[in-house]
Formats: structure tokens, C-alpha cells, sequence
């Protein structure tokens, strides 16, 4: 079979493929061989139908296109196979089909034209001496005293207030309903319009600033039991509800009781009961060591994203639709299981109208990811960097003992895994030691605008809609 061979873009083989006049001829009589056979025409018996009825009743163009269907099939599959092409994924026909059928002739030969994906060529145009900014993320010993503080929090008892007025870090038990402000120029007697969702009887509050909207909380302070009050206040822009961002408020309140948070001791015995140390000091010694260690962690992740953003300014690489399509696969399947172990209905949430669109958003960040990982692989390749199996057994060893439950495990898929990973470890490792990586302090990396997007949509506390228990509690951002 002669096979011409042609380099196209996007890392692709283009073939130009000769069957001979002996195949094109056999294929063409073997059909015809096999639709005689099965072929229901009245009055005939199967396998007994006269070839020239059998062309007349079928047609030659049917019985060409079932030909060509296997002789494009075999003769691309021989042609990768003759040439020892790598190929990934299918090939494709670049010939158009209805033109093979108007060129076919059994016993004369036939050109057919196809392309194959194959893995792309990777040009590190460099890849030592590479300059990256990062910034360094420093422990922070506030975080021991606030992971302290909030444990003995928990922990605290409430304890009925009696004498006196409501202040700051009560616990408050209120009844409230909640109406829209009066507009200026508006009649005086005529009643508020409710506020949906925004009502409430029994609903506990620590009277903490941050814990409703604002104006609420301040409201209530200075309330004795029993009292009720017209509370002004106003929901902010934004708001998780666009109905009700920026207007003016007005809750009547009233307060119920009131009880004030007795909190624990924090020493050896408060350490016993929120952790498996004895002593306070090895529990903070404890805290000291993880805060500091997820500070480095972080610290090394910022380092290896900015240098792995700089190596892929210097890689020239064109890469092939099958690897883009297959990386888009497995990125949706990783979202899909995600999505699924957190008890969503996958199903719902990926239709027919939604996943081309799910795909097309995840083309460019799979783009970057075959880049970075084909990127690594050659740098390695280069580098002649390696993992042994002393390694790769010591891993393995240490996820299965970490993870005991896991029964069934193809340990052979699990070492592949693992010496990916490690060898893309030791080649970042590589890297970094090769280049320079300067460390900024935290956040000034960030542009200030988006900071600030995120801070006033995670601080602003919510109302739930109308037939909800409402929320005023703020998550943490």
C-alpha cells in the first residue's frame, strides 16, 4: 500500500492513502457477496438473488458506499500501522465521501485522504533562569489565640440576664417583623408594606454588629425584656437580594429575654476536652506547627503557580483536538463525581442544553492544563529526571495506610498515578531550584477592586425568602 505522509497544523498527520485496483475489486464483490445472501427481495430465496436483480433492486451506489465504508476503515488503519504513525484518538477522513463514490471503480485504484492526531512536539524556548513574583504568605500567631477563642465559644454556657439592659455579646431572644420604610411625603396613617421573609418569633441573636443588617443590632441594644421598639434600618449594596438592596427598613422588636455567654477557662483541662493533648502548651505548640505549616504550604503553591505561569510564556506547542477533547472529558467527569459525592442530582444538573456550554467554558483552562503538564514531561525528559520504585512503593504504602476503608484498589493504577505525581513533584523541585522566584508580601498581587467586590458581597448579612427560617448569620469569607 503506498502511503504519502504530510505534516498539517494542530498536530496532525495528514495521509494520502493508494488502495489498489486487487482491494478495491475484492471489497466491491465480497459486499455484493454478503447483501446476496442477506438481501429479502419477493420473490427470490435468500442467497439465490441474480446479481443483476440485485444491483437493479439495490442500486450501485449503495452497494459502492458499504464498499467504501470498509475500505476507508482497513485501508487508514493499515496505513497507521505500515508507517508506525503514534496516533491518538480517531483518525478522520479528509476526503469527501460523496467524491470517493463518483471515483470508485472496483478494479482500478483509489486515493483516499485522512488525518491523524498525534502527540505534539514541545519547543521549551526556556526554561532555567526564569524570573516569577509570589506572594509569601507568613504565619500568623492570631490565628492560635482566635482558633482558641472560638473553641471556648463553643463550649461557652447561657446563662439568664435579669437587671439590666441588653448590651453587645448578649444573647438575644426577640420576636421581629420587618417593613419596608416610609418614603418621604408618604401618608403617616397609611400601613407599611412587610418585608417577605423578614419575620420572625423566638429567633436567637448575638448581638454582634456583623450578625444582621445594619442598624438591627444597635437597635436592640439598650432594650430591656419585655420591651418593644421600632428599629430603624437599611440593607446594603449590594445585597444577595437585588429587591432589597439599599432600601430603608423599619423592624418592630421585641425583646424576650436575654442571656449572656459564661465562657471556660482556657488551660490544661479546656485543652483535654477540645483536643487529644493533655496540656494547653502541646495544644498550642500543636496549632503553632499546622498554622506554619499551611503558611509554608501555601507559600510553596504561590511559588510553583507563578513559575509554572512563566514557563508557559516560553513553550510553543500545537496541540491536537483529541488531547483538548479528552482533557475537557475528564475535567466534566471530575466535576460530575464531585458534584455527585456532595448528594447532588448530576443528572439535573448537566443536560443536554447546559454540557456544550460546560464544555466550551472549559476548553481554555484544559488548554492550559495539557500545556503545563506536556511542559513538565519534556523538561523532564531533558533533564533526565526520574522517580525510583523505592519511592513510588513508599507512597503507595503511605495512601494505603492513610486511607485503610478503601477495599478495592487497583494498586497498578494507584503506582501509575503516584509516579505521575511524584515525577511532576521533583520536576517543579527542579525548576524552582533553576529559576528565581521573588516573594511579595501577601495581597499585593491581588488588584484591590476585586478585593473589594468580594469582601462587600460576603459581608453582607441575609434575609431568607418568604416561608424560610430567616438567616442573619455572616460566613466567614
Amino acid at each position: 500500500m503506498k502511503v504519502t505522509q504530510e505534516k498539517l497544523p494542530a498536530s496532525q498527520i495528514g495521509l494520502e492513502i493508494e488502495i489498489t485496483p486487487e482491494i478495491t475489486k475484492q471489497t466491491y464483490e465480497q459486499v455484493i457477496k454478503n447483501l446476496a445472501s442477506t438481501a429479502n427481495i419477493p420473490g427470490f430465496r435468500k442467497g439465490k438473488v441474480p446479481r443483476p436483480i440485485l444491483l437493479q433492486r439495490l442500486g450501485t451506489t449503495r452497494i459502492k458506499a458499504a464498499a467504501l465504508e470498509e475500505i476507508i476503515q482497513d485501508g487508514i488503519e493499515q496505513a497507521v500501522k505500515q508507517e508506525a504513525i503514534p496516533a491518538i484518538g480517531q483518525p478522520q477522513l479528509r476526503s469527501s465521501f460523496e467524491d470517493l463514490i463518483q471515483n470508485y471503480e472496483p478494479g482500478k485504484p483509489l486515493t483516499i485522504s485522512a488525518a491523524v492526531d498525534v502527540e505534539p512536539e514541545v519547543n521549551l524556548v526556556q526554561y532555567t533562569d526564569l524570573q516569577a513574583t509570589a506572594e509569601e504568605v507568613k504565619y500568623d500567631p492570631e490565628r492560635v489565640e482566635s482558633t482558641l477563642d472560638k473553641e471556648r465559644q463553643e463550649l461557652a454556657t447561657l446563662i439568664p440576664v435579669e437587671g439590666r439592659a441588653a448590651q453587645i455579646g448578649d444573647i438575644a431572644v426577640v420576636d421581629f417583623k420587618g417593613s419596608f420604610a416610609r418614603g418621604e411625603g408618604e401618608d403617616e396613617t397609611a400601613e407599611l408594606e412587610s418585608i417577605p421573609g423578614a419575620e420572625a418569633t423566638d429567633f436567637q441573636v448575638e448581638l454582634q454588629e456583623d450578625k444582621f443588617i445594619p442598624g438591627f443590632i444597635s437597635g436592640i441594644v439598650g432594650m430591656n425584656p419585655e420591651e418593644t421598639r421600632e428599629i430603624a434600618a437599611q440593607f446594603p449594596d449590594p445585597y444577595a437580594n437585588q429587591d432589597l438592596a439599599g432600601k430603608a427598613a423599619t423592624f418592630t422588636v421585641t425583646l424576650k429575654e436575654l442571656k449572656e455567654k459564661e465562657l471556660p477557662e482556657i488551660n490544661d483541662d479546656f485543652a483535654q476536652e477540645i483536643s487529644d493533648f493533655e496540656t494547653l502548651e502541646e495544644l498550642r505548640a500543636s496549632l503553632v506547627e499546622r498554622y506554619q505549616k499551611e503558611a509554608d504550604d501555601k507559600t510553596k503553591a504561590n511559588k510553583q503557580e507563578a513559575l509554572l505561569t512563566e514557563l508557559l510564556k516560553h513553550v510553543e506547542v500545537d496541540l491536537p483536538l483529541t488531547l483538548v477533547e479528552q482533557e475537557v472529558d475528564a475535567m466534566l467527569t471530575q466535576t460530575a463525581m464531585r458534584l455527585s459525592q456532595q448528594g447532588l442530582d448530576v443528572r439535573k444538573l448537566f443536560t443536554q442544553d447546559i454540557i456544550p456550554q460546560l464544555r466550551e467554558r472549559s476548553r481554555t483552562e484544559a488548554i492550559e492544563r495539557i500545556k503545563r503538564s506536556l511542559s513538565l514531561r519534556e523538561v523532564g525528559k531533558r533533564e533526565s529526571i526520574e522517580v525510583t520504585p523505592e519511592e513510588i512503593a513508599a507512597r503507595v504504602k503511605e495512601l494505603l495506610e492513610q486511607y485503610p476503608e478503601e477495599k478495592e484498589v487497583d494498586e497498578d493504577r494507584l503506582r501509575s498515578i503516584v509516579e505521575n505525581e511524584l515525577l511532576t513533584e521533583k520536576t517543579i523541585d527542579w525548576l524552582l531550584e533553576h529559576s528565581s522566584v521573588e516573594l511579595v508580601p501577601e495581597g499585593s498581587l491581588t488588584p484591590a477592586e476585586e478585593t473589594e467586590d468580594v469582601e462587600s458581597d460576603a459581608d453582607a448579612p441575609q434575609i431568607e425568602e418568604e416561608g424560610s427560617e430567616p438567616s442573619t448569620e455572616v460566613t466567614e469569607g
